[in-house]
């Protein structure tokens, strides 16, 4: 008798000792996770084919970015074969990506630009209206008629959106390869009474969903590169054997057959990898080489490498889903579900230290890849990212938004456990700022926070909810979720109390990324004494140490550190002054608007970290000075016009323009560390310089 069950097991070890400090290498990207248990899809009636055409099946393959694309392959007479390119078109790639179970295809490739195939090319020439209901009823020279060559074969680019309810067909030969098994179509079954009541789940069957029907997988030839596979596809980097005495084998009739050695499941075979059972100890802490930046969940983010002590991208020439996995396994996470290209998410700074990255899916680091060291021909335009599949932790469960005007924002509100019962309550807006709302908006699956709210009267939230259950929340914005951060615990102090001050959040999907040119901070810095009596409106404006309050207005002078200073907006959205013209503050002495009080924050710091002398930049003109290439400036001061920086875009301060400086004037001579943070510390950049006597 055949066995349901895979020998070894997706028991993915401690989950939390999996997701460790290496995981934690990245500041800003925790999940939205995936339900395991869906709601049911509407029915879904696949359109029939005639009669007299061939039955097929087709597969997604080669060396690509997303499961949603790749070559072209076609099932026909018992083998797999490719698609010449010729005549193809977007029609045809319509009607594979719905064959497939995709709502639409983006676009298609031609000249086997996802690698070459093998076996026969089965068609050639061939000519679909889009409305087709299978390749095959499509006119083409006729199946294996073809003068092309594997150098020829055509690929697609499908939406990632699937057809609500539906069914893959896989009557032409009952084999678990020839699924083309989404995350939703598969899951692990506890059966064990202590693995049912954890999340996530880590132990139990395999089972895969066709139609309406769960089905079981024989384990005939079944490895352990398929529960590597299975374990990645749910967010584990690896797998371990199971305890044969409580999994008996047995294959019921209602099983799907694994006949072949390495089944692709939705990860290409090239991932399949020897692992053992893992029961060693975890090894200890040690630096992270690679994290990851600038993405909204976590398991998400743009790639950066640690090499001679410096953080550097990789750039995205060559950059496929087999290296993109052999990331997420090195940060703790499963198998890559994209391989981010063209800095989607966000452009880095400093050098970019890989190129042409090639995996074979067994490295332990990326650094363990082919790669080509040489950098020429690429820039951060081409910054290279990863989306990570990660643990259904459940955490979005425990935290929801109240009272807003949309989704995306609302009153805070936290399932705590009071008195042996579970209650929702509220969150104390007292001391509340971005750095906890940026976790309660990656916790809620919604992306960044664009605002954090401190009072909330004009949010009606649930009316059972309006006790503050929650208070004194101080997070490092790292945490998992709320409940992570530091807080009071069940000794609730809200001083404000009342429901006016619920602490509230608005996220956004997308977010401004500000970014320091620092080669211009060191090209333009120089000494400059100045005298007290054209310092006034700088005094106003609280530009000078409080020594200056000290200095003689007619004979005294101040040193200051002045220097150009250009912001470039690398993000996925526009940066925007939070206050709206008509809060904007108008500053008599310099004649002009702050639309922010402090746009960028100047600190000089010595060897130790202690700050020494600091300065700032207040937003009297926020505006695009310059864009890349095509980029439409959509900001200007002149006018009272609208003040902020597109992406793509930057702006300008000038050494010479009032303010632009760090006084230093009291700091003795010798090395200091000077810093630039601009807007709200989003992002910092640290220099070496010298004070000079």
């Amino acid at each position: 008798m055949e066995r349901p069950l895979c020998s070894h097991l997706c028991s993915c070890l401690a989950v939390l000792a999996l997701l460790s400090p290496l995981s934690l290498a990245q500041y800003d990207s925790w999940p939205h996770y995936p339900e395991y248990f869906q709601q049911p899809a509407p029915e879904y009636h696949q359109p029939q084919a005639p009669a007299n055409v061939a039955k097929i099946q087709l597969r997604l393959a080669g060396q690509k970015r997303k499961h949603s694309e790749g070559r072209v392959e076609v099932y026909y007479d018992g083998q797999w074969g490719t698609v010449c390119d010729d005549d193809f078109s977007i029609h045809a790639a319509h009607v594979v990506c719905r064959e497939l179970g995709y709502v639409e295809a983006k676009s298609w490739t031609a000249s086997s630009s996802y690698g070459k195939g093998e076996g026969p090319i089965w068609l050639d020439n061939l000519h679909c209206t889009g409305n087709e209901a299978t390749l095959a009823a499509c006119t083409s020279n006729g199946w294996g008629v073809t003068d092309c060559k594997h150098t020829e074969d055509v690929g697609v680019v499908c939406s990632d959106k699937r057809i609500p309810g539906f069914k893959f067909d896989n009557s032409l030969i009952n084999q678990i390869e020839n699924l083309n098994i989404q995350v939703e179509d598969i899951r692990i079954r506890a059966i064990l009474s202590t693995y049912r009541k954890r999340t996530p789940v880590t132990e139990g069957y395999v089972e895969v969903k066709e139609g309406k029907t769960w089905k079981q997988i024989c384990d005939k030839h079944w490895t352990a590169k398929n529960s590597r596979v299975v374990c990645g596809m749910f967010g584990f980097p690896g797998e371990r054997t199971y305890n044969t005495k409580v999994y008996k084998s047995r294959c019921p009739l209602n099983t799907l057959e694994n006949s072949h050695p390495t089944p692709s499941l939705v990860i290409p075979s090239q991932l399949f990898l020897p692992v053992g059972a893992k029961k060693s100890k975890p090894p200890p802490w040690q630096q992270p080489l690679v994290r990851l930046r600038g993405g909204a969940y976590i398991g998400e983010g743009r790639v950066e490498v640690l090499k001679n002590g410096e953080w550097g991208t990789v750039c995205d020439d060559k950059w496929d889903l087999v290296s993109a996995s052999v990331v997420c396994r090195e940060l703790g996470f499963g198998s890559a579900k994209e391989a981010v290209t063209g800095s989607r998410l966000g452009q880095g700074i400093g050098p970019i230290h890989l190129n042409e990255i090639q995996c074979t899916g067994n490295e332990k680091s990326i650094i363990d890849c082919k790669f080509n060291a040489e950098s020429q021909g690429c820039n951060h335009e081409e910054d290279a990212g990863v989306r990570c599949n990660t643990p259904a932790m459940g955490l979005q469960k425990k935290l929801r938004l109240n009272g807003g005007r949309n989704p995306y924002e609302g009153r805070v509100e936290v399932l705590v456990e009071r008195n042996g019962s579970l209650v929702w309550g509220m969150v104390c807006g007292q001391n509340w700022g971005i750095v906890e709302a940026m976790v309660v908006c990656r916790q809620l699956g919604l992306g960044f926070a664009s605002n954090a709210f401190q009072e909330t009267w004009y949010w009606h939230g649930d009316v059972n909810s309006n006790k503050v259950v929650m208070s004194g929340v101080k997070c490092s914005g790292t945490e998992l979720s709320l409940a992570h951060c530091r807080h009071d615990g069940e000794d609730v102090a809200c001083p404000q109390g009342g429901v006016q001050y619920g602490a509230g959040v608005a996220c956004s999907e997308t977010a401004p990324d500000l970014v320091l040119n620092a080669e211009m901070v060191q090209q333009t810095t120089y000494l400059e004494d100045r005298p007290m009596f054209m310092l006034q409106c700088a005094m106003e404006e609280n530009c000078l140490s409080a020594s200056a309050a000290q200095t003689d207005p007619t004979t005294g002078y101040r040193r200051l550190l002045r220097f150009s200073s250009q912001i470039h907006n690398n993000g996925q959205s526009d940066f925007r002054p939070k206050n709206g013209r008509h809060a904007w503050i108008w500053h008599d002495c310099h004649r002009h608007y702050h639309s922010m009080e402090v746009f960028t924050h100047y600190d000089l710091l010595n060897l130790n970290g202690t700050k020494v002398a600091e300065g700032h930049k207040a937003s009297f003109c926020l505006e695009d000075t310059e864009c890349e290439g095509d980029i439409q400036k959509n900001y200007e001061c002149a006018n009272f016009g609208d003040q902020g920086i597109t992406m793509g875009c930057w702006d300008m301060y000038r050494h010479d323009i009032d303010c632009q400086w760090v006084d230093i004037t009291d700091v003795p001579p010798g090395d200091y560390l000077f810093q630039v943070v601009p807007s709200a510390k989003r992002r910092k950049k640290s220099l070496s310089t010298s004070a000079g006597s």
